[in-house]
């Protein structure tokens, strides 16, 4: 609990917080996969239901957590479509810091410059969500002058010479 000394689950995330001896402060879904076991293990103050279908547990979760960066787990492994909605999430949530944190992974929004106290051959996948272009320090392959889209270009597999810094530009439309 060091890392995330506070726990908000998403819906059915809570019996994993339960199972890993975390109690919730706070349970956000519409507790279509909570299942009434947990629901009854849970302080009812605790329990936030958001019955509307518009959006997935982790963006209702998301959208209703104030801290200065959120670190979610359990969120990138399982179902693709899920990995899908994760990433739109972290891009329609962009004010709100946030870090996907997966098996093998770290997953999150890049702000407009970021540097890492990345090791050498560490691998640095870049994929754009919006246009953008791009200039790095600390990768094999640089980034200068590459226009980054959506089914354009990606930076699949580069990988670290030591720490990194990436810089982009504001998203353009």
């Amino acid at each position: 609990m060091t890392l995330a000394p506070r726990c908000v689950a998403a819906d059915g995330g809570a019996a994993l917080a339960l199972a890993a001896g975390i109690m919730p402060e706070a349970v956000i879904g519409d507790f279509d996969s909570l299942s009434p076991e947990t629901r009854r293990a849970i302080p009812a103050g605790h329990l936030h239901l958001i019955a509307e279908q518009d959006s997935t547990d982790f963006e209702k979760a998301l959208t209703r957590i104030t801290a200065p960066v959120v670190i979610a787990v359990g969120f990138t492994g399982g179902r693709i479509d899920h990995q899908l909605a994760a990433l739109h999430t972290l891009m329609i949530c962009a004010d709100r810091p946030c870090v996907l944190i997966g098996a093998e992974e770290l997953l999150f929004l890049a702000p407009p410059r970021i540097s890492l106290p990345t090791e050498r051959a560490e691998v640095i996948s870049l994929f754009p969500l919006a246009p953008v272009t791009a200039q790095s320090t600390g990768l094999h392959w640089p980034l200068d002058g590459l226009d980054f889209a959506p089914g354009v270009q990606s930076g699949t597999s580069n990988h670290a010479t030591g720490p990194m810094t990436v810089t982009v530009d504001a998203p353009r439309s």
